[in-house]
């Protein structure tokens, strides 16, 4: 297999308006990635990817991402089984995010604290002014002491 390769940055109209794919990475050579459902378009969760991490997903076709807190790779679904299948990947207008839309295999959630959706919260301000956050995901999909060997919430 031939390892892909992404395009130097161009000009701002080669970025918005052309067809090469030019990534931009942050500063810490990251770059976020939006992940929806490919049936659905729920939004799953959003990850970070560095160039190595990108090209693993477009050339496996399934989902790989850079972890910040452990400093390394991890294919989503390596211990779980939640596998995402990429479907289609997109970027925006300069080319400095990423959006997934995948098919998750096993018990089709995303969230490691057992949840279908990483959002499975919603923020309310209350009456007096102050910010709380509300369940809107009504169970967990599956026990992740019972996936991942460990308390993950």
């Amino acid at each position: 297999m031939t390892t892909s390769s992404f395009s130097p940055r161009g000009s701002k109209q080669e970025i918005e308006s052309g067809t090469a794919f030019q990534p931009k990475f942050d500063e810490n050579g990251l770059i976020p990635a939006v992940v929806t459902d490919a049936g659905s378009g729920e939004l799953l969760m959003v990850g970070y990817m560095n160039e190595e991490a990108l090209r693993r997903t477009v050339e496996t076709g399934e989902a790989w991402y850079w972890s910040r807190s452990r400093g390394e790779y991890w294919k989503k679904g390596g211990t779980s089984g939640q596998v995402q299948t990429v479907r289609e990947i997109r970027t925006d207008c300069d080319q400095d995010a990423i959006w997934l839309k995948v098919d998750v295999a096993g018990n089709g959630a995303t969230c490691h604290v057992g949840y279908r959706s990483c959002f499975y919260r919603a923020v309310r301000r209350n009456d007096d002014g102050g910010v709380t956050l509300a369940l809107v995901e009504p169970e967990k999909v599956y026990d992740p002491g019972e996936v991942y060997g460990r308390d993950q919430g």
